[in-house]
């Protein structure tokens, strides 16, 4: 087998545990990684806004709202305009949210990253630039993306 035909199986073995992962939180919580990782967030730092969290989880500010207009609907989270400045918009999880967000399984990559910080400083920066090289290669270095793996569209990442 040629080196560029394991790199490319190695990436295929990638994306379909990451395609596995996505589906069985789908199926066990009824969320997406994103929504996951948003409502986390809003749990973490009780009051954030969403630009703060588009900031924090490195998404497009119109994925999160997006992505929070869905998890508002399904009664997850709820909104609060600020008395002092009306512009500002507190997000804050509701008791079915915070339930929701307890019972949910521990994002994918949580493992991954004790499973990377384990390894020497000389290994994660070759794994690093590796990736980052492959990415450029892809010519996908300009896409927006979350430090949450999940696979799919991004027009798909908020349902």
């Amino acid at each position: 087998m040629e080196k560029y035909e394991e790199l490319l199986l190695a990436l295929r073995k990638v994306i379909r545990a990451i395609d596995l992962y996505s589906k069985q939180l789908n199926k066990y919580s009824g969320l997406t990684a994103p929504q996951l990782l948003i409502l986390r967030e809003i749990n973490a730092a009780n009051g954030i806004t969403a630009s703060k969290i588009a900031q924090n989880i490195n998404l497009s500010p119109a994925t999160v709202s997006n992505v929070i207009e869905r998890l508002e609907h399904r009664q997850f989270i709820h909104r609060h305009r600020s008395e002092k400045d009306k512009r500002r918009v507190s997000l804050y999880l509701t008791e079915q949210g915070l339930t929701l967000l307890e019972k949910a399984p521990q994002p994918l990559q949580e493992d991954f990253i004790k499973k990377f910080q384990a390894l020497e400083e000389w290994e994660q920066s070759l794994l690093l630039s590796s990736m980052q090289r492959i990415a450029n290669m892809m010519d996908a270095e300009r896409l927006d993306a979350a430090p949450v793996l999940e696979v799919g569209s991004y027009h798909n990442l908020d349902h």
